[in-house]
């Protein structure tokens, strides 16, 4: 059974790795053919730093993730507060309203955005472009951070509030120096997950970004629409690379940080 299973494992990995390197073996083909490796060059990495469309693309992506995962875990981390101190039978109502963006079908909430933002253009002069595009990955990320955050709520001392504030802190310096260090996995956590969607996200993008204002996943498309460029076998290939070192830096701080906790506490003991 345990062959059976290291097999169907194997099996799984090769299915999701294998289109990845053989993506990354062609990104370093001389010749632009996608099945025939015909050498070995670095050419296509230099003409993509050299795509003015590719690095616009990418500089906006990254500025608008920043602003919206800054902007939505901040909105989420106080929306989170409001709906912890609501009763019962509210907080359920609302909860559920917060998760329907997450289970709603990404076309649906990028048409209804189109058509909102569309609704205030013909009366506020509103154009489609950075600001649409900033609005929407927003709105869609804004629910992840409150489904981060909520379950640190409820892991709580609900009364660590009230004796802080029995101990000379007022309102302000209870929320930061008790409240927000005892959520703040769950607030890393938000920020991080609206990030990779604000990042990754193309469907929403697509209708609600202008011609002037595209995120990368929305230009990698049009350009595969024409023809698949090497240049987006290196762009991707680079985009693996990070994403790969961020998760192996990610782990070694946390062992890091687990192993200091058993220290200190076979120190305390």
């Amino acid at each position: 059974m345990k062959k059976i299973s290291k097999v169907y494992l194997g099996l799984v990995l090769m299915f999701l790795y294998v289109p990845i390197f053989v993506l990354i073996v062609f990104s370093f083909n001389t010749t632009k053919s996608r099945t025939v490796m015909s050498g070995f060059t670095f050419e296509w990495y230099a003409k993509l730093f050299r795509n003015e469309i590719i690095m616009s693309s990418l500089a906006n992506t990254i500025l608008i993730a920043v602003i919206a995962s800054v902007t939505a875990t901040i909105l989420g981390t106080a929306a989170a507060i409001g709906i912890n101190n609501m009763k019962k039978l509210p907080k359920a109502i609302v909860l559920n309203i917060t998760n329907f963006p997450i289970i709603n079908p990404e076309i649906v909430t990028g048409v209804s955005l189109m058509l909102l933002f569309v609704f205030f253009a013909a009366r506020m002069n509103l154009e489609f472009g950075f600001v649409t595009l900033l609005i929407a990955h927003i709105t869609f990320s804004v629910p992840y951070v409150i489904l981060n955050v909520m379950p640190k709520f409820r892991q709580m001392d609900p009364f660590l509030y009230e004796a802080a504030q029995d101990l000379g802190c007022n309102s302000r310096q209870a929320f930061f120096k008790v409240v927000l260090p005892e959520i703040m996995p769950g607030v890393v956590s938000g920020f991080l997950m609206s990030f990779t969607f604000s990042l990754d996200d193309f469907i929403i993008s697509y209708f609600t970004c202008g011609s002037d204002s595209q995120t990368l996943p929305v230009t990698i498309y049009s350009m595969t629409r024409r023809k698949v460029s090497p240049e987006i076998n290196a762009l991707s290939t680079l985009i693996f690379l990070v994403v790969v070192i961020a998760l192996v830096l990610k782990n070694f701080v946390e062992r890091r940080s687990e192993s200091r906790s058993l220290k200190t506490k076979e120190e305390s003991l």
